[in-house]
Parts: structure tokens; C-alpha cells; sequence
């Protein structure tokens, strides 16, 4: 129990070490964020649609900040709240206006202009900086999206049979698709068929190759290796009686070049030594008288 106990204290001071070290990571993030970054209000005297928390507060096309707050000030006056950077050259002409990202609806604020010597940002009641949207870029963002929502249909409408016929031969390829359904099923049967095939062959292989014992395929390979090492012992003693045996002869050989007549006579006396001279009778023993 005790051992127990001692590892729960060290998980939990281990694991309230990382929650320290994640938050102190954020807190100095977010000072990082605070320091480089200051608020600026936005009123819109009229509809701000699209506008959200998050989107992206643009200066002359270039991302400087980002929407954290968009509230009605009354029925016709939208106040949007944004963090921007403080490098940012912003003045008090800055125009400001809505921009709208591709055709998704989601819209962004725009800061365009200034001049340079102008004064700073107004600041409001509460100290924070404010800028007024211009009603007539909004209205000429508006204008912008009706034209392109025209051109679009202009589009359509000028290539009315070009769409039609483009429909039409889907519809005739889906058409064909279903009629040829019988086809492709007998195509998809025979590919499933292939397929199972495939993975038999697969597993005779796996089998052949592995198992527990290792396999067809290894213990052929073993058997084989055993012959391979029997006629190896088997040659090299044929080998060594070959040898003695070629040894033996050549033995003979050399007995046979020094002396020919003893290989093939057998041993004999030498003729040069002379013959014993005959005894003569008188000197032969006689036989021996009974007593």
C-alpha cells in the first residue's frame, strides 16, 4: 500500500509540474500577444453581415489583427471590437469598409489609407481607440457583391444550352451506368473472385514458407542441406581411399622399375653363387643295422 501511495504522490506532483509548465506557456504567449497587440473599436452605422468573432481585420490587404467581439449598439449600429498590432499605421483617416473573402460570405474589416502626418486614432469614453466605417464603402461593397452575383448570372444565362447539355450527358452516363449494372457486378463478382484467389495463393505461401515448424519450403531446404553435408563426408572419404590406393600403386611402380624379376618370378638365389658339390657314398650314411 505504501509503494502504491508513493507512486500516486509522484504521478500527481509529475503531472501538476506539466499543468504549471502548459500555463506558464500560455500566460507568457498571451503577455507576448498583449504587449505587441492593443484594442481598436469599429462602429458600422448599418448592417456589418457577415462579420464574425475571428475574422481577420485586413490594412490594405495585409493581415494585422483579428475580431474578438461584434455586438448591436442599437438597431442600426453595429460595434465590432479588434485586436490589432500596434506596428500597424494606423490614423484617424484611415478609411474603413468591409471586404468580403471569395463567394463563402465571410466577411473581413478593411483599413485602407491615411496620411502619414495625420493624427492619431480618436480614442473613446473609455480610452480605447475608435474608427467609424465609412457607410459609402459598405454600400459599395454591397454594390460589388450584387454585380458579381449579376456576372454569375449572366453567366448562366448566356451559356443556358452549354449547361443543358453538359446535364444532359451526365444524365445519359448515369443512364448507361444503370443499364450496364448486370455488367459491372459480373465485372465486380470476377474481381472479388481474383482477389480471393490472390489471397489463397498468399496464404499456400505463408503456409509453405512459415508454420510452426517451419515450413514445406524450410524443411526441404534443411533435408537438402543434410544431403549436401552427408555427400560432402561421403566424398572426402573417397577421396582419402582414392589417394592411399594411388599411393599403394605408386609404390609398386617404384618396386617394380628397381627390381622386375621379383615382382614377377618371385624371390630367387643369385646365380653367381655355385651349386653344393655331391657328397661322395662312401661318406653316405647307411641304414642302420637293427641290434
Amino acid at each position: 500500500m505504501e509503494t502504491r501511495a508513493n507512486y500516486f504522490l509522484i504521478g500527481s506532483f509529475v503531472l501538476a509540474v506539466i499543468v504549471a509548465a502548459l500555463g506558464f506557456v500560455l500566460w507568457f504567449q498571451s503577455l507576448h500577444t498583449t504587449k505587441t497587440r492593443s484594442p481598436l473599436r469599429i462602429i458600422f452605422e448599418g448592417s456589418a453581415s457577415g462579420l464574425r468573432n475571428g475574422g481577420n481585420v485586413n490594412f490594405n490587404g495585409v493581415r494585422i489583427g483579428e475580431v474578438i467581439s461584434v455586438k448591436l449598439d442599437n438597431p442600426r449600429r453595429v460595434v465590432a471590437l479588434a485586436m490589432v498590432e500596434n506596428s500597424a499605421p494606423i490614423r484617424k483617416d484611415t478609411l474603413v469598409g468591409l471586404e468580403f473573402q471569395g463567394l463563402t460570405g465571410v466577411a473581413a474589416i478593411s483599413l485602407k489609407g491615411g496620411q502619414e502626418a495625420a493624427p492619431p486614432v480618436p480614442l473613446d469614453e473609455d480610452g480605447t481607440p475608435m474608427l467609424t466605417a465609412d457607410p459609402a464603402a459598405l454600400q459599395d461593397v454591397t454594390e460589388a457583391i450584387r454585380a458579381t452575383l449579376k456576372n454569375v448570372n449572366r453567366i448562366f444565362a448566356d451559356n443556358e444550352e452549354a449547361v443543358r447539355t453538359s446535364l444532359q450527358s451526365v444524365q445519359t452516363f448515369t443512364a448507361s451506368l444503370a443499364s450496364s449494372s448486370e455488367h459491372i457486378d459480373s465485372i465486380m463478382k470476377k474481381a472479388d473472385a481474383v482477389v480471393t484467389k490472390t489471397d489463397n495463393l498468399m496464404l499456400g505461401l505463408d503456409a509453405l514458407a512459415g508454420g510452426k515448424d517451419g515450413g514445406e519450403l524450410l524443411q526441404a531446404v534443411k533435408s537438402f542441406r543434410e544431403l549436401t553435408d552427408n555427400l560432402d563426408k561421403r566424398a572426402g572419404a573417397l577421396m582419402l581411399d582414392g589417394r592411399r590406393t594411388l599411393a599403394d600403386i605408386s609404390r609398386a611402380v617404384n618396386n617394380l622399375d628397381k627390381n622386375p624379376t621379383r615382382i614377377l618370378f618371385g624371390p630367387s638365389t643369385s646365380a653367381s653363387e655355385p651349386a653344393p658339390a655331391p657328397q661322395p657314398a662312401a661318406q653316405r650314411p647307411g641304414p642302420r643295422r637293427r641290434q
